[in-house]
């Protein structure tokens, strides 16, 4: 982890602030591409992801935009409270949300925070001379971080807004109406709140949208329809100790490693941010994460073990540990 400082907090929308983040020495960090963001260790402990809301103008500083959640696990709200001066702990840049192509034409699609990791998309297309077209959706000018820079960016031509209030560019998004006019000759890249994602990801499947051209990250998972008082226990196996462990019904293949000293990273808890992604080497999964696509889950080759779990009571997971 890289020591930063809080070298400035900006209000950017009502329940958003950007902070600015540097090293005290003034040294560069390292360098990162559209759509990385950065673990960060708040004071508490807690770690959270935050994308890298802006490319680097200059290397000594990353910037991350941080919606207050009403339902707020303890993180948006910590770093709410962080005054410049403080000090946290980053990761380097990590990528999970990279622009497929500098040079193939896409369609950004943003709701509320979801502008994020879509900005530093539109600078990088937008530099590359690259065709794109840019959409923003939120409820309100207000609440929506980065409006008044979108419209006056070296892009503002490529920019629509959707608010759901106010006299400025009112009403929903038609989503089919934007996605039918580029499913044959773009990208899309898609992020937001869950249900955002999900409306997105049904209109591109209803309108035949390839899946390897559709792009998504979610910060939040979506509710799915798992009741875990149908939870069963299972087995996980450790390659490289040959190890067995007993998975509880009520415990997490994260729980039971800890529970045995071996150690994977968790962040979210809840499929989403990939930070416990493990490669399997063989057993049935029930995939139970937003992270991996339709096709890397029916390959089984990988699984979160925040909250994955085996396919049927008694199964065997060996994890490549």
């Amino acid at each position: 982890m890289i020591e930063v400082v809080v070298l400035n907090k900006v209000q950017e929308a009502s329940a958003v602030v950007r902070l600015v983040l540097g090293k005290a020495n003034d040294t560069p960090l390292p360098s990162f591409e559209a759509g990385a963001h950065i673990d960060i260790k708040l004071p508490s402990g807690l770690l959270r992801q935050y994308s890298l809301c802006r490319l680097q103008s200059d290397p000594r500083y990353y910037e991350i935009a941080v919606l207050k959640d009403p339902q707020s696990r303890g993180g948006s709200e910590e770093v709410h409270g962080l005054s410049i001066g403080d000090v946290v702990h980053v990761s380097e840049p990590k990528n999970h949300f990279p622009l497929r192509s500098k040079e193939a034409k896409s369609l950004l699609l943003a709701g509320g925070i979801g502008i994020t990791p879509l900005l530093p998309m539109a600078q990088t297309l937008q530099c590359a001379g690259t065709p794109f077209e840019f959409h923003y959706c939120g409820r309100s000018p207000s609440t929506a971080a980065f409006s008044d820079v979108l419209k006056q960016a070296s892009f503002a031509d490529k920019m629509h807004f959707h608010f759901d209030s106010g006299a400025q560019n009112p009403g929903r998004i038609d989503l089919h109406k934007v996605m039918s006019e580029h499913v044959a000759d773009a990208d899309l890249y898609v992020c937001g709140p869950a249900g955002f994602i999900e409306s997105v990801l049904e209109h591109a499947a209803a309108l035949g949208w390839p899946e390897d051209r559709v792009h998504r990250e979610f910060f939040a998972a979506p509710a799915m329809d798992v009741n875990v008082e149908d939870n069963h226990a299972f087995q996980v196996k450790i390659a490289g100790t040959g190890q067995v462990l007993d998975v509880a019904p009520n415990q997490s293949i994260s729980d039971a490693l800890e529970e045995n000293a071996i150690f994977v990273p968790v962040s979210c808890e809840e499929g989403v941010c990939g930070t416990c992604l493990t490669n399997v080497i063989s057993g049935e999964i029930e995939h139970r994460d937003v992270f991996l696509s339709k096709k890397e889950r029916e390959e089984g080759k990988q699984i979160l073990t925040c909250c994955s779990r085996a396919k049927n009571a008694g199964g065997l997971i060996e994890l490549d540990l």
